[in-house]
């Protein structure tokens, strides 16, 4: 983020002495996820956060890969995954690459009797249902239906739902999941041509500082592996930070959808990217305004990239027979376009009220034993005319 923050007590200067009431030092922490010339924070803790009271035995949660060259049109079905009480159980990857892991969780529960951290990957969060709270060391962000919340790797967090029915997409990048670079000036700031601004950040709020010590478990994720620590303080122990790195929120429904006279190409949707891959917010707009204008999308070849589409609401115009929670994956090299009757479906039509995430790799993504579970294994012949 490249949004500077001052939150809490802070010294006057940085690497300087920040002393308690009681004279004992404040312990200084700089976080950053791209070492030392990254977007950081200082921040500032009542103990040290490197008090290990005990750890257990680690476990493997790296996805078991199906299918390692797909080239074939696929569609799963979301809502199919079976729910869990537990939320890092329930997440479930279903599509993986060197750059990425793309899943859903079915949590029925939170983070109950532990915190996570992914030590690996930043983290985008899309909640499809349910709502409830984010908590870090940086403050709480509420959370609600169509909310991307974005977790910078190795944020030590808690997540608390406010209902047992919760669908969520998931992405864990390699990379750091950043606003495009085309919204934004030479300064940071986003442009007047940007589809939302920073009014439109949910922001962590309400810090709370932890003066508790004890056993503290934390779930921490490196490489595929959990490993159960045990610390001595409560990880949320800030009194204060400053700086452009920590979670935050923005709701679907604030995306501005740019349009035109004709069709307008994907990436007029974009919402954020990483190194990659780029994710698009589909959602409802007023349809192109040229008197003999097609409002389906034309046919394209993904040749470049594979394209993972997430139908979250309303009717989408361009597929037959999509229902909530369904992922369709086109892969890069085969040419795709609108079901049939889509094209003439939409000739005349002023305006769309779908919502969808569109996530386009760069490099190919395997596919996992979990995401074969949830296939709909005609899909591919779906483009051929139905026989009267």
């Amino acid at each position: 983020m490249p949004l500077y923050r001052q939150v809490g007590k802070i010294p006057h200067k940085r690497h300087t002495v920040f002393r308690r009431p009681d004279g004992q030092l404040y312990h200084e922490e700089l976080f950053g996820t791209e070492g030392f010339g990254g977007i950081s924070s200082l921040v500032y803790h009542l103990y040290p956060p490197t008090l290990v009271k005990e750890f257990g035995e680690p476990y493997s949660v790296r996805p078991e890969i199906a299918v390692e060259e797909n080239l074939r049109a696929r569609s799963f079905t979301g809502f199919d995954l079976k729910p869990e009480d537990d939320y890092v159980k329930s997440r479930t990857v279903l599509f993986v690459n060197d750059d990425l892991h793309i899943g859903l969780a079915a949590p029925k529960y939170g983070t109950k009797g532990y915190f996570f951290k992914n030590a690996d990957a930043d983290e985008m969060l899309f909640v499809h249902k349910g709502e409830g709270l984010l908590k870090t060391m940086y403050g709480n962000i509420p959370f609600k239906y169509g909310d991307y919340i974005i977790i910078p790797r190795g944020t030590v967090y808690m997540i608390e739902f406010e209902s047992e029915d919760n669908k969520i997409l998931f992405v864990e990048s390699f990379s750091p999941i950043e606003t495009p670079a085309r919204y934004r000036n030479q300064y940071g700031q986003f442009m007047e041509n940007a589809p939302f601004c920073e009014r439109d950040l949910k922001l962590p709020e309400n810090l709370e500082t932890h003066d508790e010590q004890g056993e503290f478990k934390i779930l921490i994720k490196k490489r595929g592996i959990i490993h159960p620590y045990v610390y001595l303080n409560h990880p949320f122990d800030v009194v204060g930070y400053d700086g452009c790195s920590y979670p935050y929120a923005m709701s679907i429904f604030d995306f501005e959808p740019i349009t035109g006279r004709i069709h307008m190409p994907p990436p007029i949707h974009q919402h954020f990217q990483a190194s990659q891959f780029v994710v698009c917010s589909f959602v409802p707009r007023l349809y192109d305004y040229h008197p003999d204008a097609i409002p389906a999308p034309y046919h394209h070849s993904n040749v470049d990239s594979d394209e993972l589409l997430y139908y979250v609401d309303g009717d989408f115009m361009s597929r037959n027979n999509i229902q909530k929670g369904q992922i369709t994956l086109h892969p890069g090299g085969l040419p795709h376009g609108p079901h049939p009757g889509a094209i003439e479906r939409s000739i005349g039509k002023k305006e769309t009220h779908e919502l969808a995430v569109m996530i386009d790799p760069f490099r190919p993504v395997k596919i996992t034993k979990a995401a074969l579970g949830i296939e709909l294994p005609d899909y591919y012949l779906s483009w051929l005319e139905e026989k009267k």
